[in-house]
Parts: structure tokens; sequence; C-alpha cells
């Protein structure tokens, strides 16, 4: 691996990350905008389908992004990572075409591919983009902050979509809001051209870091603009070696491995959970016509999560686990108790998961030192994706043998596992720094002692 110098901001930094976060920002709220949300289990259920038709929808979802995760996060590696974020969002507008044109079972599936592997194609990508860019201007300790807030704009822009939903369905039926929604994915790709990109592929001969510098303005030539744009190098294995660079990585690295398994145990639990909320919602007695306005409680708890993300950089392993301990107490009492209250302390564990989340991502890309950045985020989003599928197996029989509130609060016991991990890891850490201090102090007494 090569070792790169320690960046320093330069004059035009601070313009270069304005225009990179607006391009994130942006590109994160019109992603998630899709008026197809609230209602398309509706439109399938409305179409004819059972549901285990439907069910069996959401699996093949989540395993095309099992599938595609990884060799996708190695393609990010080779080529160029704008270029994936920009064609995934195609793809999805393609998905959601076929929906409204020709609903039917297959051509739901069908959908649903081309969703998964548009997540697959963006995940491990964006974030690898992001932090890279960051990083080149010297602001790469603003990463957790800036994808905080971009987890934020998303979640706003689900808010934003749920009560215009109900106007164009009233006006045009599901062809108007699928309509909407291509658009809103349409925007999404021509949004992604504004990212900026300064790096070779990993199969290049250079170091990522030795990209060619523009004349005067050391902003350096961008991947993708050209005949080659987004062909690597042209050998046809460029991402295979990446994966398996990437990959050796992760088995040579310790703390690159600890950091890896961080993101599953702290993503998947809650996020796999957010499906059920509704059921959650309706099992505490409230009105059907008003559950919305209570999901709408728990989704504003993530958004305040995501935005905490720069002050929660400064928590340690210790303040780490504490997090994770009293968001999971959060969730198990505000689940349990079964009441409109009770949701609020639900809001708060969401608002702590999504932080943790926030944080657990900004750890891995910290420690990752190779040229594969993509690749192992992706290996982060495949342990993601099958936890959750684990989840949702979970839940579905834990949620058919109790109230949605007890398997709620279950689902709060891997946190406080995870989080007495992370505690006896910080405390380790702790004893090793503090043996350490003193072993250098009597080193220096010695010495000093030694002397004539």
């Amino acid at each position: 691996m090569t070792l790169s110098p320690a960046r320093v901001p330069g004059p035009g930094s601070g313009p270069a990350v304005r225009r990179l976060t607006a391009t994130l920002y942006g590109y994160a709220f019109l992603d998630d905008f899709v008026l197809l949300y609230p209602v398309y289990a509706l439109l399938f259920s409305d179409t004819g389908l059972t549901v285990w038709q439907i069910s069996s929808l959401f699996c093949l979802w989540s395993l095309t992004g099992v599938l595609l995760e990884i060799p996708s996060g190695a393609w990010a590696d080779a080529v160029s990572r704008r270029l994936l974020l920009w064609f995934g969002p195609l793809l999805t507008a393609a998905g959601f075409t076929l929906w409204v044109l020709a609903p039917s079972y297959w051509a739901f599936a069908l959908g649903f591919v081309l969703w998964g592997a548009k997540g697959a194609l963006g995940s491990g990508a964006l974030e690898a983009l992001v932090y890279e860019e960051l990083d080149r201007l010297g602001a790469a300790d603003r990463y957790g902050a800036v994808m905080g807030r971009a987890r934020a704009a998303g979640l706003v822009a689900v808010m934003a979509a749920m009560p215009l939903t109900g106007p164009v369905y009233a006006f045009g039926g599901y062809p108007a809001v699928g309509l909407a929604s291509v658009l809103a994915c349409l925007l999404t790709a021509a949004t992604a051209t504004r990212f900026p990109e300064h790096r070779e592929p990993a199969g290049a001969a250079k170091d990522v870091d030795a990209c060619r510098e523009g004349p005067g303005d050391g902003t350096g030539e961008r991947l993708g603009e050209g005949p080659g744009e987004g062909l690597g190098d042209g050998s046809g294995g460029g991402w295979a070696r990446t994966l398996r660079a990437g990959l050796a990585e992760a088995r040579g690295n310790r703390s690159v491995r600890g950091a890896l398994l961080l993101v599953p145990a702290v993503t998947a639990v809650w996020g796999a959970l957010d499906e059920y909320t509704p059921l959650l919602v309706r099992d505490t007695g409230v009105a059907e016509s008003t559950v919305p306005n209570w999901l709408l409680l728990i989704w504003a708890g993530a958004t305040v999560g995501g935005l905490l993300a720069g002050a929660g950089r400064r928590l340690g392993t210790g303040g780490f686990a504490g997090l994770l301990a009293v968001s999971a107490v959060a969730m198990a009492a505000g689940a349990w108790v079964r009441t409109p209250a009770g949701i609020g302390l639900v809001a708060l564990a969401f608002c702590g998961f999504q932080l943790a989340s926030v944080l657990a991502d900004a750890r891995l890309q910290d420690r990752i030192g190779g040229t594969g950045r993509a690749t192992l985020t992706s290996v982060a989003g495949v342990g993601t994706d099958l936890t959750t599928i684990a989840v949702y197996g979970a839940y579905g029989v834990i949620g058919s043998a109790t109230t949605h509130g007890a398997a709620f609060a279950l689902f709060a016991v891997p946190y406080l596992v995870t989080a007495a991990l992370l505690a006896v890891v910080g405390k380790r850490a702790g004893g090793k720094r503090t043996g350490g201090r003193r072993a250098a102090r009597a080193a220096r007494t010695s010495g000093s002692r030694a002397r004539p």
C-alpha cells in the first residue's frame, strides 16, 4: 500500500467542499423523493397479488442486493464511481415504469431486480467517492457530519413525499404516482453527473493519490472525462484485482475487520424493524388515519440522529457503546408499554440508531487504507443485507407468536450485546493506552536518572 502525505486544505477547498456537499444533499433528497414508496404495497395488492407473493418480492429485492453488492463495489473501485451513481437511478426509473404500465407479478419482480441492482451500484460507490473527495480537500474529518446530513436529507424527502402522494394519486391514480417517481429518478441521475471525481482507476499503475493536476488549480484531471470514461484500465480484470485487494486488507487488518462487523451489527436490526413500525403504532390503539402522523415522529427522530453525526464523532468506543445501550433500552421500553406515548421513546431510539449507523460507517472509512474503499464498504453492505434478511425471518416467527411491542423489545437485545462487547473493547484499549503512557514515563524517568 502506498502511503500518502497528509492532506492540507488549499485556498479553493472551501468552495469545492460546498459544491460536493450540495450535490450530495441534492442527490440524497431526490433519491428518496419517491411518491410510490407509501403505496407500492397497495399497488401490488390491487393488482391481485397474495401476501406470500408480495413477501417473495421483498426477498427477491434483498437477495439481488446481496448478490451484486460486492462485485459492484469492486467495479466502483476499478472504474468511475460517478458513472455508477448516474446509471443506478436509471435502472430504478425503468423498473417503476414497468410497474405502472404493465402491472403483474413478473413486472414487479423485474422492477425489484432493477431496484436492487441500483442499490448495489450506489452502495460503496457513494461513500467512497465522498470520503476520498473530502480527503483530497483536507476535510476527511467532516465525513461523518456530511453523511449524517445526507441521510437526514433522504429522510426529509420521504416525509415530504408522504403528504404529496395522496393528492397525486387522487388526480391520476397509480400512473400519475409512477410518473412522478420516474421523474425523481431522472433528476437523481442528472444530479449525479455533478459529483466531482478526481482519481485514477484502481488498475492503473499510479497510486490513487497520484492524480494528474490541471494547470494551476490543483483540482486534477477528472476520471471519466474523455473517450475512456468508466472503462478502468481496459484489462477486463480491474474489478477482480480490486476485489482481491480489498478482501486482503480486511483479512490482514484487525481494525478494518472490526469496523466491517460493526456496520451490520448497528445498522441491520433497526433498519429491518422500520418496516414493521406501522404495525407497532397501530397496536397502541390509535386511529388508522393517525398512523402516518406517528410514523412521521419516528422518521423525525431518525432525521435528528443523522444531523447529530458531526457532534457524535467525538464519542469514543465507550461513548458509542453507551449510545447503543441507551437507544436499545428506549426502544424496548417504548415498544413494551404499547401506548402512543411510548412511540416517542421509539423515535428517540431510532434517533440513536441512525446516529450510530452513521458513526459506524465513518469508523470504517477512517480505517480503510488501501484503494479498495468501495469494495470493503460493499462487503459491509452485504453483511447488513444478510442480517436484515435474517431479522425479517426472525420477526415473522416472533411477531406471529407475540405482540409487535414484545417483538421490538426482544430485538433490543442484540444492541445490548453489541454495546457490552464494545465496552469491553474500549476498556482494554484504554488500559493499553494507560500502560503505554506509564511505560513511557518510566523510561523517561530511568533515562534522567542514568545521566551524569
